[in-house]
């Protein structure tokens, strides 16, 4: 493609692709855009790009899903999970399978270029020095519980031991 770092950007939101696109382009990176992860892992498996920014919830397949198989194709690619759903559980999830960085959106582009350069592992998720509250580590356990059953909410009330509708 170019002498430029390749960055792929992957986002069902074209409105925050395009945008985040246009200003990684202005600060020196070739960019391939992605609106789901089929297409984003046909674009990987082409092009192997460098850097790349995944949306965590998209329409079909889970970001993470991406995040895992483009550490596989090449481990040295430096991944930023995007998402507006932070929780601890996905933000473990998506480090141990390769992402370098997590971040809440909304995020910008001098705040992806930043978890770039952090070390390997780091999360930006506000960490309180209160104990979570019984709610919050309800619904921590809840959303791993579904994450492990992808998504599946018939699935996941029963190994909870619930009604799929509480």
């Amino acid at each position: 493609m170019s002498d430029l770092p390749l960055l792929l950007i992957v986002d069902d939101d074209a409105t925050f692709r395009r945008v985040l696109e246009k200003a990684m382009q202005r600060r020196g990176y070739a960019v391939l855009t992605a609106e789901n992860v089929v297409g984003a892992m046909s674009l990987a498996q082409q092009y192997s790009p460098e850097f790349a920014v995944i949306d965590l919830k998209m329409e079909g397949a889970s970001g993470l899903e991406l995040v895992k198989y483009l550490h596989q194709l090449d481990n040295q690619t430096r991944i930023v999970v995007l998402t507006g759903y932070a929780s601890i559980a996905t933000a473990v999830e998506a480090i141990k399978l390769g992402a370098t960085h997590y971040l809440a959106k909304p995020a910008n582009a001098d705040e992806v270029l930043a978890a770039f350069g952090k070390t390997e592992g780091n999360v930006e998720l506000a960490v309180s020095d209160n104990p979570l509250s019984v709610e919050r580590l309800e619904w921590e356990h809840i959303q791993r519980i579904l994450h492990q059953h992808e998504g599946n909410v018939s699935a996941t009330a029963r190994a909870l031991n619930m009604h799929r509708r509480t």
